[in-house]
């Protein structure tokens, strides 16, 4: 059995490993390495450990753990994804290698002006807080449920625990380091997926064969929704959903970008695009076929949702088969590295993301004198490690639905504002009241907050779901014409 004390000993020698890794990449301590790896990142590198920091601990848990609920349907959702990848290699990262930029929010004060950098930058903060909230949420609440809790260590303990190490590591090679880190956190997190695919199968003694000819296969195997389209999953709205939130969660934000903005050339980083994204659509549905799995393993041992705060947790589905289902001490070592992996792969890239923002588009880092750059960058490092313990540690509190849904539910209002400018500065010449703009991206989030509080009977039984987002971004258009420039 896999004790409390063994899980933190392999998560102690995980982090070793990393911090060896840090200790490597970061000998030349300098901004230039922690915003850009001074531009010579390889393009496959890039590619492999995107995977990893786009699918996070949210996909290793939640994913599996919705398919009780929605079953394949969100793979509808993963297709729009791949349309809105090649959007970003195609249209997004030309425009930001002409512009030779850190952040990309630096292009909207060179095609608008400082108030539209602001507004830019702030909407990513405030997105990315709270999709690195998140992701760090669903393992630190795994860790408390079945490590620290054992010892009553207490939740807040358990996330200042988990934020630290991650600055440890992180602290002075920034995005060089991530980059050697993420590929190693991918490996392991692919290869987890698949050794407890066949473990469970060998726990059910199926075949491959047996699993998709098995009726619990056919009960979980609905993918396409199609019947009504005033769904909120129909495959139309799925697919469009998909691809914007897609075209605005990497395209338009600069943890996804700051990584392709680190290969040498435009081909090189549009190159790692499209190969990253055919690799994503595989691996996630290989994570759905996994949840399928442990719901019909569930069923044939008798093994009961887990509880938190007396309500069943499908997102703990995972750790509480990996860990306490029969199937042996591999399995749950294959879970726990693998879980380790996917959570940190895409907190420590968000971590030097909001640091490289808040340093390059709040504070104008390189305004300020050269011998204080460093100092400031470092501080920032640690400010904004402890503004995420806070955000977390809020999260326990008012979370109340599936971590993925919850995710995908926030982008809709904070990444809007962010389609909506960027869009604007594309595909049309105006120039606009620079001024305005904060309160342009304000109104069309409170429009949309209002609207998807709606009872869908107000809508002819018509049910929001994640075409909120290009609705979001198309107010927003709408308002920045309103201001433009005669």
């Amino acid at each position: 059995m896999l004790t409390p004390a063994l899980i933190l000993l392999l998560i102690g020698g995980y982090f070793l490993i990393l911090i060896g890794i840090s200790y490597a990449t970061g000998k030349e301590s300098t901004n230039a390495v922690f915003f850009q790896a001074n531009k010579n990142a390889p393009w496959y590198l890039v590619a492999f450990g995107m995977v990893g920091a786009s699918l996070s601990g949210v996909t290793f848990i939640s994913v599996p753990g919705w398919v009780g609920a929605s079953q394949l349907t969100y793979f509808q959702v993963v297709l729009g994804y791949l349309l809105g990848y090649f959007v970003v290699a195609l249209v997004l990262l030309p425009l930001y290698y002409r512009y030779n930029i850190t952040s990309i929010y630096e292009y909207l004060e060179q095609r608008f002006g400082p108030q539209s950098h602001f507004t830019g930058a702030l909407f990513f903060f405030i997105s990315r807080v709270l999709g690195a909230a998140f992701r760090l949420f669903l393992v630190a609440l795994v860790m408390q449920q079945y490590i620290f809790d054992a010892w009553g260590v207490p939740f807040e303990v358990t996330v200042v625990f988990s934020i630290l190490l991650i600055w440890l590591y992180t602290h002075r090679g920034g995005i060089k380091t991530i980059i050697w880190t993420d590929t190693l956190q991918t490996t392991l997190m692919i290869a987890s997926v698949v050794l407890s695919i066949y473990y469970l199968l060998e726990g059910m003694h199926w075949s491959i064969g047996d699993f998709f000819a098995a009726p619990q296969f056919e009960q979980y195997s609905k993918m396409w929704v199609t019947d009504s389209f005033l769904a909120r999953n129909h495959f139309i709205k799925s697919l469009i959903g998909g691809a914007f939130i897609t075209i605005c969660m990497t395209g338009l934000d600069q943890d996804m970008m700051q990584k392709n903005l680190t290969c040498k050339t435009q081909k090189e980083a549009q190159k790692n695009m499209i190969v990253f994204s055919f690799v994503l659509v595989f691996v996630t549905l290989l994570f759905l076929l996994l949840g399928i799995l442990l719901f019909s393993y569930a069923q044939q041992k008798g093994i009961a949702i887990p509880l938190m705060d007396g309500s069943p947790k499908t997102d703990l589905l995972f750790p509480e088969i990996a860990l306490f289902g029969g199937l042996g001490l591999g399995v749950a070592i294959t879970f726990v590295l693998g879980l380790i992996a996917a959570a940190y792969s895409s907190a420590d890239s968000a971590l030097t993301s909001l640091t490289t923002s808040y340093c390059i588009d709040i504070l104008k880092l390189y305004q300020k004198p050269k011998d204080q750059q460093l100092q400031t960058r470092k501080r920032v490092h640690i400010g904004m490690s402890i503004m995420l313990v806070v955000v977390v540690i809020i999260f326990k509190y008012v979370l109340d639905r599936n971590v993925i849904d919850g995710l995908l539910t926030v982008a809709s209002y904070t990444y809007g504002p962010l389609l909506g400018l960027f869009a604007f500065g594309i595909f049309t010449p105006y120039q606009i009241k620079d001024r305005y703009v904060l309160w342009v991206a304000l109104s069309a989030v409170g429009i949309i907050f209002v609207v998807g509080q709606l009872p869908n009977t107000l809508l002819g039984g018509y049910q929001l779901g994640y075409e909120l987002l290009p609705i979001n971004g198309l107010l927003t258009f709408l308002g920045l014409i309103l201001i433009r420039r005669k």
